[in-house]
C-alpha cells in the first residue's frame, strides 16, 4: 500500500455517506490500519450535495487536511454525476465506486474516462438496500463493494463494525437486513 489510501465520498445529505466513512475507517482499524474519517459540508440541508472523506495508511497519519487527490471515489447517489466533477484530482489508474444501474461503460462514458488505467465499478446498491433493508439506503451496500473491490479492508470487519454500530440502537434483525446488503454488493458489484 502506498503511504495513504484516500477515499473521497459523493453524496447528498442525508443519504448516510459520513456514516458510511465513519464505519469504513473503523473496520480498516480493526484491521490493523490508522484511519482518518471526516464531512465536508456547510448548512446544508437534506438532500443537498456533499463530501465525505476517509484517509488509510499503515502507517500514522500525519495530515490533517481535505483529501484533494483521492485514489478511490465514492458515488453515492448517481445524480450527482451530472453537476459535479467527481473525477477532480483522481490519478490515471483512481478506482471509481458507483451506486447505480448502469453498466461499467455507461458510467466510463459519463465520466469521460479515456484512460484504461482508471477503474470503474458499479453496484445497485439502492436496488439491494430496498431489497434487503425495506428503505433506500445505500450507504451500507456501497461498503461491500469497497471490500471486493480494494484490498485495505475486509468484509467480516465491515459486518462487524455495522453490528457494533446498528446492534444495541436498532436490533439484531436490522443487523441481520444490512449484513444481507454488505454481502449481496460484495457478490453483484462490476467492473474492474
Amino acid at each position: 500500500m502506498s503511504e495513504y489510501i484516500e477515499v473521497r465520498w459523493h453524496a447528498r445529505a442525508g443519504q448516510g455517506a459520513v456514516t458510511a466513512a465513519k464505519a469504513l475507517a473503523e473496520a480498516a482499524t480493526t484491521g490493523g490500519k490508522f484511519v482518518q474519517a471526516f464531512p465536508e459540508y456547510g448548512p446544508e440541508r437534506m438532500g443537498a450535495p456533499l463530501r465525505a472523506y476517509n484517509r488509510i495508511s499503515d502507517k500514522p497519519i500525519s495530515i490533517y487536511c481535505q483529501v484533494t487527490n483521492p485514489n478511490i471515489v465514492v458515488v453515492i447517489d448517481q445524480t450527482l454525476l451530472a453537476g459535479v466533477d467527481v473525477t477532480e484530482g483522481v490519478a490515471e489508474d483512481g478506482v471509481y465506486i458507483i451506486n447505480t444501474e448502469r453498466t461499467v461503460d455507461e458510467i466510463r462514458k459519463s465520466l469521460n474516462l479515456k484512460n484504461e488505467k482508471a477503474k470503474v465499478y458499479v453496484v445497485d446498491a439502492t436496488k439491494i438496500s430496498l431489497e434487503t433493508i425495506g428503505r433506500p439506503i445505500p450507504n451500507t451496500p456501497i461498503l461491500g463493494a469497497i471490500a471486493k473491490v480494494t484490498n485495505f479492508v475486509k468484509i467480516e470487519n465491515i459486518k462487524n463494525e455495522i453490528e457494533t454500530t446498528f446492534g444495541k440502537k436498532f436490533g439484531k434483525k436490522v443487523v441481520e437486513a444490512n449484513h444481507l446488503a454488505i454481502e449481496r454488493a460484495y457478490k453483484e458489484v462490476k467492473g474492474g
